[in-house]
């Protein structure tokens, strides 16, 4: 799936616009954390527990965002944003979202083409491998 923040895809069209999709999640660090970054803020720097925390939850909503599009038939993902905000003084609300659509690859030597696309192109055209006979398992090994 690709993801992009942009409106389009350079080396693809758009061939179906599935809707808005997005992925959500409320936060709040636990008491331990909050009380390190409370102790770490006073020397300033980077304060690794809620980088941490803000990192897990972007990962967070970008999974629901893509489990969304994929769910929806998408197999790409425009003009992707991430939103955040807070919720009373504990909680931090993390948002991403963005528009799923069919992007297809343009051929090499059509206008708009790249070299992306048409190596993808390229790959899809390939035959599958041959799928391997299945190997019996080891023998168990004794000591």
């Amino acid at each position: 799936m690709l993801i992009v923040t942009s409106n389009d895809i350079p080396g693809y069209r758009i061939e179906a616009v599935l809707g808005e999709v997005m992925g959500m999640t409320v936060r709040s660090a636990n008491i331990g954390a909050n009380f390190v970054a409370g102790i770490r803020a006073i020397g300033g720097g980077e304060v690794n527990e809620y980088t941490k925390l803000v990192y897990e939850s972007r990962q967070q909503v970008m999974q629901r965002m893509w489990t969304d599009a994929v769910a929806r038939g998408a197999n790409a993902i425009v003009a992707m944003r991430f939103d955040t905000g807070d919720i009373a003084q504990a909680f931090s609300e993390v948002c991403a979202y963005g528009t799923a659509v069919i992007a297809e690859p343009i051929a090499e030597g059509q206008p708009g083409a790249t070299k992306q696309s048409a190596s993808v192109l390229a790959q899809q055209a390939q035959p599958p491998a041959p799928p391997q006979a299945p190997q019996p398992p080891a023998p168990p090994q004794y000591a």
